[in-house]
């Protein structure tokens, strides 16, 4: 996120469209074949009237936090649980995809953060990383390179013409289940067949 945004995080106004779509998952529909997008789950942190923003969920790069703890040159502490460690990084998307970003519980007071619900916040900041680095970080969390982002009106646009199907974010999908899991177990808090979708993406 820009540095110039840091400051309005989660205090702009609702979208002009009255459709607010924070906490919720964007499933990519089978029929779109997009590089960047096809076969995603986008979680939407926020959106008002400047736009959409959120991280792909599912997307694992070959990173990981390892790694990109020595990238930043920030030291382990002693005994990191290797789950903490060996947790791959994900193409959050493609705008400012040489930053990181963490969606993670809520706790700790970071620089640059914003509390979307009692499960889920998002922050920009690399406070963030040094606290996991020193074994104090949240408990539950997902580290991102990039995040997505849509100007006024284009997410909506993009919903119309069927390329995304939404549904309220579950926190487990987000941070607990196995990263190849979460497009099905997405598309399955609408209560469709992943199955069927796709049969009826063929026959579009």
């Amino acid at each position: 996120m820009p540095p110039e945004q840091n400051e309005t995080l989660g205090k702009i106004g609702p979208a002009s469209s009255g459709l607010n779509l924070a906490n919720h998952f964007l499933i990519a529909m089978p029929s779109i074949q997009d590089p960047i997008f096809g076969g995603t789950v986008v979680y939407v942190c926020e959106h008002n009237e400047k736009g959409v923003l959120g991280v792909v969920i599912n997307k694992p790069t070959d990173m990981t936090m390892e790694v990109l703890f020595d990238r930043v040159d920030l030291k382990l502490a002693p005994g990191l649980r290797s789950s903490v460690v060996e947790q791959p990084i994900m193409f959050g998307g493609p705008v400012q995809d040489d930053r990181g970003f963490v969606l993670h519980s809520p706790g700790g007071r970071f620089s640059s953060s914003l509390t979307v619900t009692d499960d889920v916040a998002f922050t920009t900041s690399i406070d963030v990383l040094e606290a996991v680095a020193s074994g104090a970080g949240p408990t539950r969390m997902l580290v991102s390179i990039g995040y997505a982002g849509w100007s006024p009106g284009q997410l909506e646009e993009e919903i119309s013409r069927n390329g995304w199907l939404t549904v309220g974010a579950d926190a487990r999908v987000l941070f607990d289940l196995p990263i190849e899991q979460r497009y099905t177990a997405a598309i399955k808090l609408l209560g469709i067949d992943p199955l069927m979708l796709a049969t009826e993406a063929g026959h579009a």
